[in-house]
């Protein structure tokens, strides 16, 4: 397809330079990768209240004030860390969210060491294949569905915090635990052909944005 093609069928919520390679090269892949999906799920939650834009300008900051998004190393922060991190300018700079990131991380190990990983619990709230859903409108997608309202008080029961049905919704898109691109998007066939093959992601770091 040709650029001006895809610019066509794109979702239009990707229409800047951060979020189109994000939307081309990672959103709604099947993603199986355990450091890949805490980066998720620390991103999303630190987006509570924000434009998913602000999260991709800050991703970089993030990803070097998170240890790389290394839960291990993520669940060893302190109170030290905290206050250095309400100084980082790279990142969102709210103590709740920050101590959530810290809470979080040590909660995803809890999932691991009874699941054998975070994607197995994950992926079996879905039988292990992404929802194909088929919307022909972004009016049509929804906030957030009976299957997030479930992820979320599943991982509330957990410890886990800033993970109401919304943001785990914006997780499950993100991941590809659904496919929320419009049938029109040129990614829908190619992120369902993704799900078919397993392939998914399985590098834990990034691939964009």
């Amino acid at each position: 397809m040709s650029a001006r093609g895809r610019d066509a069928s794109r979702c239009r919520w990707a229409r800047t330079e951060l979020s189109i390679p994000y939307h081309d090269r990672e959103w709604g892949v099947p993603c199986r990768d355990d450091r890949l999906l805490f980066e998720h799920l620390l991103l999303d939650c630190a987006q509570a209240g924000l434009s998913w834009e602000i999260m991709l300008r800050k991703r970089e900051g993030y990803r070097r004030a998170f240890a790389r998004f290394d839960p291990e190393k993520v669940a060893r922060f302190n109170h030290r860390s905290v206050e250095r991190l309400l100084k980082d300018p790279g990142i969102v700079r709210n103590r709740r969210k920050i101590e959530s990131a810290i809470g979080n991380a040590r909660a995803f190990l809890d999932v691991q060491e009874e699941s054998g990983s975070f994607a197995d619990h994950l992926w079996g709230f879905v039988g292990g294949k992404p929802v194909q859903n088929r919307w022909r409108s972004i009016d049509q997608v929804p906030a957030k569905t009976p299957l997030a309202e479930t992820v979320s008080q599943d991982l509330k029961a957990r410890g886990f915090t800033f993970v109401g049905p919304t943001i785990v919704y914006a997780f499950l898109q993100a991941t590809g635990v659904v496919n929320d691109h419009l049938v029109g998007c040129f990614r829908h066939a190619e992120c369902a052909r993704l799900a078919r093959s397993r392939r998914g992601l399985s590098s834990g770091g990034s691939s964009s944005p």
